[in-house]
């Protein structure tokens, strides 16, 4: 059964749970044609400029950032249950060391309007072009946020993505429960 197109509203509590509990799966692909898949706790959806958007925030640490830089987008995919030690591998281990498509049995496949692909094994994407960046100011935070989140000062930077594409399986709901 193929990917059914939805509104990026959708799903949007079964995405914003697992964003919070065990993460989603941002995918970034650069000139190299090879794919990197992070997963990540942090991000948000809304309307803004006029446009749907998922915000994502990626340290310059991370392989994945200068993958969006070279690409100019990113999908975000959210896995269903069976994928939880993916989820894990993914967030914890280097996409520079590790091919970790190859090592966890995640297939890419190619997206409908941007150069990043999706992860066939995901129930619902995202597919986002970065339309506005900006760095993380750290004089704007209250110390607690600066002492909690960046003791070692690598502050991320934000990644508007415009959701140019949404879709999902037709049983998402009951693959996500």
């Amino acid at each position: 059964m193929g990917k059914v197109d939805i509104s990026y509203t959708d799903y949007f509590p079964e995405m914003a749970r697992w964003l919070s509990t065990d993460g989603i799966l941002l995918v970034a692909q650069g000139k190299d044609g090879k794919p990197n898949a992070m997963t990540i706790g942090w991000g948000t959806v809304g309307w803004i400029w006029g446009k749907p958007m998922f915000v994502v925030l990626v340290r310059p640490s991370r392989h994945t950032y200068g993958l969006i830089e070279e690409a100019g987008d990113f999908t975000v995919n959210v896995a269903p249950r069976a994928l939880r030690e993916a989820l894990e591998f993914c967030g914890t281990i280097s996409g520079r060391d590790h091919d970790k498509f190859r090592e966890q049995g995640l297939t890419p496949v190619a997206s409908r309007k941007i150069s990043s692909p999706i992860i066939q094994q995901c129930v619902i994407h995202y597919e986002c072009k970065v339309v506005q960046k900006t760095d993380v100011n750290a004089v704007a935070f209250l110390p607690e946020i600066t002492e909690t989140y960046y003791p070692k000062d690598d502050f991320h930077r934000i990644y508007f993505g415009e959701i140019v594409a949404a879709y999902a399986d037709p049983d998402a709901s009951e693959k996500l429960a």
